[in-house]
């Protein structure tokens, strides 16, 4: 299977790992498993970092350092997976969600057939085969 990580699943498997599920963790470590990062995340965790550093007490070069050495796969963001927010859209009724960087990440993943992993609930309004919400 191809994982991509979502930037919660990220820090957590390298900060917090008590907080990921079982069945999750054994997927993360199956070696048949191919798991992915997104530069959305290391991103993500820059701006965090930067703008708050005690709430993110992580910088981007030891994010990144820890996905390397978790064995984590980088992944780009390239053109394709940007035009493919556009084809993203809402479930009718669902509460509306504006973070940029779910956004690409659920565009890397369906552009990339991944299935993305995530502990946002908003997520699953998009209603993509691709993510799965723990």
């Amino acid at each position: 299977m191809r994982i991509l990580l979502d930037t919660h699943i990220l820090f957590w498997s390298m900060c917090m790992e008590e907080k990921l599920p079982q069945p999750i963790l054994s997927w993360i470590n199956d070696p048949e498993n191919e798991v992915f990062y997104s530069s959305a995340s290391v991103w993500e965790i820059v701006i965090k970092h930067s703008k708050n550093p005690t709430a993110m007490p992580v910088d981007g070069n030891t994010f990144v350092s820890g996905c390397i050495k978790a064995g984590f796969t980088p992944l780009a963001i390239e053109n394709r997976h940007v035009l493919a927010v556009s084809g993203l859209e809402r479930k009718k009724g669902e509460p509306p969600h504006n973070d940029p960087f779910d956004r690409v990440l659920i565009a890397q993943a369906k552009t990339e057939e991944m299935t993305l992993i995530t502990h946002d609930g908003l997520l699953a309004g998009y209603g993509e085969q691709c993510v799965l919400t723990i």
